[in-house]
């Protein structure tokens, strides 16, 4: 470890401020461009002990748990709460042009569409009970700690409001002192809790958890490691207005205005196509959209999601035909000659992004292709492949849903 006075040069794609040190980049959380930082450096990484030159784009953070000085710790929720929204919308608009630039692609990327406090229906905590209490938070940045919060701007009024609830649950569902982890998703008909991460548990455990939940009125589903333990309401959310229960802890876009946004940008893709293949589907957030319109196939790997999204096509009247397909398209992806019996491809992979799929997509002779992503690096690789193979990127549009942090959805639209 050494001491060093260093000046921050620009933010890294994970929000950290970045300078520039004896021996290459260190990493600094908490800092801006053109702050003078003296730093304790450790390798690559830089714990501030004191900071000068402050930017003019510093501003107070909207939560008492942010930063070094945050209570009960560093919050590792948000990682920009610091920079101003300019500073902010800037950045992560860059990260998207960026990562095309590094693959020579030439599109003009929009303006992010912005994310607002208290929008997130969805957010995962982390849980442990000490000798004390139940900690019930997020993770410290790069440690094991526990920030107990008793406030999340990020998420929603519904959610917040009910932490205490959550960390009832949470006290009755812990067996030992060792971290779990609870999604919670706000649903229409109450609080979706998804746990995972816990030991089993027996008879006796179970049951306390069940009344615990019975006692409480705001909690549609309790689950624990994909089991439903109690549902005393079916959980329900709505993709385009279709109603669809999703498994336990199942994906879902972490905030609706941001979902309806890239449902929006999708359907107007594809315009009057007849015939729509919808990629990596999850539990239908473009197919039941699309099925206003057009027939659609859509092909999950996940046959929980699958089964929720065929469920609600089958019980909702007024949609196109839906058929669905349970495949592992990292594995066995959707071939050229399968699609050529579709108008147009959507596609929404995880993070690792959809290569070998976006290869056969390109053989195909789909001429509309929508490409959604929430990493702009395996985006940018993939699109490199389409428009290698004669595909016209005609639009990007950068979505913000998690709000202070480095993530950011992507929207791509493509033509032959």
């Amino acid at each position: 470890m050494s001491m060093e006075t260093l000046t921050i040069e620009k933010l890294g794609q994970s929000g950290d401020g970045v300078a520039r040190g004896p021996f290459g980049p260190v990493y600094v959380s908490f800092t801006l461009p053109g702050e003078t930082v003296a730093l304790a450096v450790n390798k690559d990484r830089g714990t501030v002990m004191s900071m000068s030159d402050l930017s003019p784009d510093r501003v107070a953070p909207k939560c008492r748990h942010f930063g070094p000085d945050g209570e009960n710790g560093a919050c590792g929720g948000c990682s920009l709460q610091h920079a101003s929204d300019s500073l902010y919308i800037s950045f992560k608009r860059q990260l998207v042009v960026d990562a095309l630039k590094s693959k020579a692609l030439a599109a003009d990327v929009a303006e992010l569409v912005p994310a607002f406090p208290g929008e997130r229906r969805r957010t995962v905590f982390t849980a442990r009970r000490t000798e004390k209490e139940l900690l019930l938070g997020y993770s410290q940045a790069e440690s094991h700690h526990i920030v107990a919060i008793s406030e999340c701007p990020i998420a929603s009024p519904g959610i917040v409001s009910r932490l205490a609830t959550i960390r009832t649950v949470a006290n009755a569902m812990a067996v030992n002192a060792e971290p779990f982890r609870v999604t919670v998703l706000e649903t229409l008909s109450g609080l979706d809790l998804a746990f995972e991460g816990t030991k089993a548990m027996d008879d006796r455990q179970r049951r306390m958890a069940v009344e615990t939940v019975l006692a409480q009125r705001s909690i549609a589903r309790l689950s624990l490691n994909g089991e439903i333990l109690v549902e005393p309401m079916k959980p329900m959310i709505e993709f385009g207005g279709v109603p669809v229960s999703p498994p336990p802890g199942g994906f879902t876009q972490a905030t609706k205005p941001a979902e309806d946004r890239m449902g929006d940008l999708v359907t107007a893709h594809l315009g009057k196509a007849k015939r729509v293949a919808d990629l990596f589907a999850g539990s239908g957030t473009f197919s039941l959209r699309i099925a206003r319109k057009a027939r659609v196939h859509a092909v999950e790997g996940d046959d929980r999601a699958l089964r929720a999204l065929d469920f609600a096509a089958r019980n909702t009247q007024g949609l196109k035909p839906v058929t669905v397909e349970k495949r592992d398209l990292f594995r066995r992806p959707m071939m050229a000659s399968e699609l050529k019996f579709y108008d147009a491809v959507v596609f929404d992979p995880p993070r690792a992004g959809a290569e070998a799929q976006a290869k056969e997509i390109a053989r195909s002779g789909v001429k509309k292709v929508v490409a959604v992503s929430c990493n702009p690096v395996t985006l940018a690789r993939d699109l490199r492949i389409l428009v290698d193979a004669g595909y016209r990127i005609t639009s990007v549009t950068p979505i913000d849903q998690f709000l202070w942090s480095s993530h950011v959805e992507t929207v791509a639209t493509l033509e032959k």
